[in-house]
């Protein structure tokens, strides 16, 4: 499959559901919980906000939330792409002579308030307001680039079915092993991890468990610093 061929596949419209693999029952539990910890997550940080948007825009000019296009929840016949938000971590020039690539470390696009804030995990702050609208879950597999994905799902048996009916997630069962990619084998590992995730999402018990747990552990990375 090319890339134009695959490009031409992605919807902006959202789905209607998402029972070709989750329980009716999990489906409408995880929303509720998502944009119940959405809006505390927002009350709670906004605070830090105007501070960390003052940091950012000391340090180097340019816009201080970051949008780019992501792959969303894949269906049977289409897959979503939106908008998805950060605080800039890196310079606001990062691509322009190199094109997308994937992060570093020790990346010199970097910023050194962008480091503070990809360690911590702050950066990842808007995404609350994702939440919100439907394009994410807080808890699902890492949404990837357009411009990867093609050469990735060439590249790794059931890539894209790793999203099949799921928003992707502000943090998740991969993030909390392994942290950003780097390249392609970073990527392999966090597909069997976002599978081993869907797999244990068959009942509300073990979906509340599992996304919990996790929520946990991405609260452990943050106050430790221990994200990439």
């Amino acid at each position: 499959m090319s890339d134009t061929m695959f490009d031409s596949d992605f919807e902006t419209a959202q789905f209607g559901s998402e029972e070709e693999s989750l329980p009716a029952s999990v489906s409408a539990a995880k929303r509720g919980f998502d944009i119940a910890v959405a809006l505390v997550g927002i009350l709670f940080t906004l605070p830090l906000w105007p501070l960390l948007a003052l940091a950012i825009r000391l340090e180097s000019p340019g816009p201080v939330i970051f949008r780019q296009l992501r792959v969303g929840r894949a269906g049977t016949n289409r897959t979503v792409l939106f908008e998805m938000w950060k605080f800039r971590s890196m310079r606001a020039d990062a691509e322009k002579a190199s094109g997308a690539v994937w992060a570093a470390k020790s990346d010199p696009r970097v910023t050194r308030v962008g480091w503070f804030l990809r360690k911590t995990r702050l950066d990842e702050l808007p995404q609350l307001v994702n939440v919100l609208k439907g394009d994410m879950s807080v808890v699902g597999p890492r949404p990837e680039r357009p411009g990867f994905y093609g050469k990735l799902e060439r590249a790794i048996p059931f890539f894209a079915e790793r999203t099949c009916g799921l928003r992707p997630g502000i943090t998740g069962f991969a993030q909390v092993r392994q942290g950003y990619d780097t390249c392609i084998d970073d990527v392999r590992r966090k597909v069997g991890f976002d599978h081993a995730y869907a797999m244990r999402l068959t009942s509300l018990g073990a979906w509340f468990v599992t996304d919990v747990g996790i929520m946990i552990k991405t609260i452990l990375v943050m106050v430790t610093g221990r994200g990439q």
